[in-house]
Parts: C-alpha cells; structure tokens; sequence
C-alpha cells in the first residue's frame, strides 16, 4: 500500500470490531483471541475527499443531555458559548451580559444572528451566562472514529447473506465508500468476491469497476446485482473477459477446466457443489425446485464435461439420478451430443410434473445452444434458479448513475 499510494497519502489504521471477544477457550492458547479486522485508510493525494461519517448517538447521552423543551415540544440541550482561546473582536457586552474571560464563541453579527432564531438561552440574571440551543432533531449523532464497533458482522439469519465465505456486511462497504467518495465518482474493488462494494456503491450513486478471478464469484455478483436492482449484464453494464462464444469456451476449457465448469454451471444459475478440487460423486452442480404443494424438494443435478463426452458419462449421469433420486439430470458439454448420447438419454423416460408437463429425465446441453438462450426443460415454477440466495431488492441513497464494467 505505501507503494502504491506513498506513505504520505496513510490516513488512518481503522478497528472494525466484527464479534464480542471470547477469548481462546483452549487451555493451551498462548494468545489473545481475534476479534477484529484492521482497515488501512490511503487516499491517492493530499486533495482527496473525506466525508465526516455518523452514527446513532447513545442512547443515555440523549437522556441525559436533552433535557429543554419549547413550547412546541421541540427538544435540546443547552451548550455554552465561550471562546476557547482569547480574540479581541469576541470580547463584547450582550443584552447586559458581559463576556467570558475569553469573550464569546462567536461574533456580534453571529450572536444577533442566533437571537433573531431563537437560538439562545438568555437569563434574566445579568451574572449568569447566555448560552446556545442545540436542537434534537439537528444532531447528526456521533462523529464516527477510527475504532468502528457498531457494525456487526454477517450472521446466519440476515438477510443479506449469500454464503460466500468472505461476505462483508453492506454497512461496513457502504461507510467506506461515503467517507471516501462522492456521487458519481468510480469505486474500484479489485477482488470483489460475492460483490459487496459493487451493490453498495451501485446504492449510493457511484459508478463502480469490479474484479474477481473466479468465474463462480462473477456469476454471483450477476445474479445479486439483478435481485438488488434488476440489473442485467449486456444491458446495464458490461462484463469483461467471459467467454461469450464457443471458441472463447473451447480457450477456457483448455486452460483451466475447473474454471470452465463454473463457467458453465452459472449459465444456467447453479452453484458448484464442491469449490474445491476434488471427489463429486458424479455431481458438478444442482440446481432446486418445488412443482407440488407440501411436497418435497426435487432437485436437477448436473454434470459439466469439457473434453470429449460419449455415451458412458451419460449413463453415469442416469445411475447418479437414480441414485440421488434427482429428477432432472442435465449433461453440459462442449460438443454437440452423438446418436449414441441421445440414446442413452431417451433410454431414461421422463419426469412426470403433478402440476403438468413431462420433461427429459437426462438432457444434453452443449454450450453452443446455452450461450444461443436454450436453457434447462423443467417445471417452470416459483424456486427454480434459485441455487444462490436471493438478495433482498436495494433502494440506492442517491442519485443513480450508469454502472460501469464487471468482471475481468
């Protein structure tokens, strides 16, 4: 970072506070538990903006320090009006009232000011001080320092979790993004995971650039940007390096098959079952779906073959159904199916849907037809492509501005 920016440009060490300290509970621990995150604060010159942040004052300090009331029942507080170094210019009788020993806070003009707005507190006694009115519905609460422990972090149940292992909470992106950023400006995140940065800059009418070497992570953010705001890729903003024809996946095929599986599997809204390299169990992906009331979840499983398929990976594919007892089995392949392919997957029969419609136990799918629109035949019912969680809808804090390129 002291490269990249310099070390001038090093504003603040930030605390992130993420969970309640508990400690190490083993016997043998030698040290402190971990309880929160360090963010380093750069800015790329001395001219760089910053915009002051707040957050909800405590509760007990409103309690204790509004304790006034107008007439219309608008509260304050009263605050005092003492200049905190000497300055002659401040040093002025007021209404009988005569000055601290370092005059007024503000000048004669300012003090009129203030009185003509019923700004002031003014005693009948000439011996007591003439303070200032601080109204309750004027405090933009407390000023947010470097330590930030009223963020928490992701649990289970909120609604914004997505389970990708590093999700941020929207709160911690979107307080950096509006301390160091104004409308319109870019935000760069060069390793955008499930995309955090981009949904919270997209909410606070910021252009954004996001950056994942994972094609799982941008299928991801895809389906998230368009739950949050409908967004769609090719039409709201563009993405950058997906294949987008069959040579472009014959590349990725050859080059890294694992990321040409996930590829794959997010043309058609599934989610990897195994992130990792390793056993699947015949199983590349799954995706879910409910055509019957009360009754049990069915599944799609999938399989993604990027060499050259035959008819053997498609009865494996059937024995895997069966034995999942899946409903759908779909085959993603490079290559068009051979005759014998398409045998063997007749030889499967159908899936009968309670709510009507027979569909293909075992389908081929060619990436050709999948990047030409054709998509998995299935009971097209509410929960279907819904292997990632959805996202709930996000309404932007400001002006909204055009996004700009996801991806690579």
């Amino acid at each position: 970072m002291d490269a990249v920016f310099d070390p001038g440009n090093f504003r603040n060490e930030i605390i992130w506070k993420r969970k309640a300290g508990r400690g190490e509970t083993n016997k043998a621990a030698v040290r402190f538990g971990v309880a929160a995150d360090v963010v380093l604060f750069y800015a790329r010159s001395p001219q760089s903006p910053f915009n002051r942040q707040h957050r909800p004052s405590n509760p007990d300090y409103i309690l204790s320090k509004f304790t006034h009331a107008e007439s219309d029942g608008r509260v304050y507080r009263l605050d005092n009006l003492t200049s905190p170094s000497p300055r002659p210019n401040l040093v002025y009788e007021y209404k009988g009232h005569f000055p601290p020993p370092n005059g007024w806070a503000v000048s004669r003009e300012r003090m009129e000011e203030m009185d003509a707005q019923g700004r002031l507190h003014i005693p009948d006694d000439p011996g007591k001080r003439i303070q200032r009115k601080r109204y309750l519905d004027e405090l933009a609460g407390e000023t947010v320092d470097s330590l930030w422990d009223d963020i928490p972090p992701l649990n289970s149940q909120a609604a914004e979790r997505l389970g990708y292992p590093t999700q941020k909470p929207e709160a911690l992106l979107e307080r950096i993004i509006s301390a160091s950023s104004n409308e319109g400006d870019i935000v760069l995140d060069p390793f955008c995971g499930c995309g955090t940065a981009a949904v919270a800059a997209q909410k606070l009418g910021r252009r954004w650039i996001g950056i994942d070497i994972t094609h799982l992570a941008i299928t991801l953010i895809k389906t998230r940007l368009k739950d949050s705001f409908g967004l769609v890729a090719g039409k709201d903003y563009e993405v950058k390096g997906e294949p987008v024809s069959v040579p472009d996946a014959q590349t990725l095929a050859a080059t890294d098959p694992w990321q040409f599986q996930w590829w794959a599997l997010g043309l058609v809204g599934a989610r990897p079952t195994e992130q990792k390299k390793g056993a699947d169990k015949g199983i590349d992906g799954r995706l879910y779906f409910h055509d019957e009331a009360g009754a049990q979840t069915k599944q799609v499983i999938l399989s993604v073959k990027a060499g050259h398929p035959s008819a053997p990976h498609v009865r494996d594919l059937r024995g895997v159904v069966e034995r999942e007892g899946a409903a759908i089995g779909v085959l993603i392949t490079m290559q068009e199916p051979t005759s014998q392919m398409r045998a063997a997957a007749a030889a499967a029969g159908f899936y009968d849907s309670p709510w009507g419609g027979s569909y293909a136990r075992l389908q081929i799918l060619p990436v050709g037809r999948l990047l030409a629109g054709e998509r998995i035949d299935c009971p097209n019912v509410e929960g279907m492509d819904r292997t990632f969680k959805k996202a709930p809808k996000a309404k932007p804090k400001g002006a909204e501005h055009p996004a700009l390129p996801l991806g690579e």
